[in-house]
């Protein structure tokens, strides 16, 4: 089972290191981070790069397609190199995956018209903009195609995936060897659960106190 983790330039590194932590430990995995060159390709904060093991050429028909969002998604999606590429493996793919602004890829590869998807929050409007159907939840399974919501929700969904693939078992035994068991001090989260002052602030709507 190969699995094939897409790079570009201004990546969230969350979006592609937490489901990569996880499902590389899949039993007979081979992960591969794919980039349009091999190299290191640097996330959005940048001060962390990853390295591309190989070229979208190297890697034409991966088991399971897997797209971090970020900001350089707002350019990623006007590259026909990489539009290109989610097109020619997802015809073969068995899971066409993505990670919060990365359904934004895979609408504009054209691969989610008509379909139920997520995405950051804040890019509902982008999303449903690439003819999907943005839904308000963390995971979104349909059919092959698995969306995931904001950044940490990239683990949620390698373990929704694993216990497709592999069993709860399997599932069960990758959350307990990680311990993924989060326990956040805040419960702010969602823009339901968030204070209302912030979520509006990077809504972009003027507010005069916070909280």
């Amino acid at each position: 089972m190969q699995i094939s983790i897409l790079l570009y330039d201004r990546f969230t590194s969350l979006d592609a290191v937490g489901p990569y932590e996880l499902l590389a430990r899949l039993p007979g995995a081979e992960t591969v981070f794919v980039a349009k060159e091999p190299g290191p390709v640097r996330g959005d904060l940048g001060t962390l790069a990853l390295v591309a093991d190989a070229a979208l050429a190297d890697v034409p028909r991966p088991d399971i397609v897997l797209v971090p969002g970020g900001p350089g998604s707002r350019e990623a999606v006007g590259d026909p190199e990489l539009l290109a590429w989610l097109r020619a493996a997802d015809a073969t793919s068995t899971w066409t995956t993505s990670v919060c602004t990365g359904s934004l890829l895979l609408g504009a590869a054209g691969l989610l018209t008509g379909r139920p998807a997520t995405s950051h929050w804040l890019a509902y409007d982008e999303l449903r903009a690439y003819g999907a159907e943005p839904t308000g939840e963390r995971v979104v399974f349909d059919g092959k195609y698995v969306t995931a919501a904001g950044v940490s929700s990239g683990i949620d969904m390698a373990l929704h995936l694993i216990g497709r693939i592999a069993g709860d078992t399997t599932a069960q035994t990758i959350q307990l060897l990680t311990e993924y068991d989060p326990q956040p001090p805040y419960d702010a989260g969602s823009p339901e659960k968030a204070p209302a002052g912030i979520v509006a602030h990077w809504r972009g709507t003027r507010v005069e106190e916070l909280g």
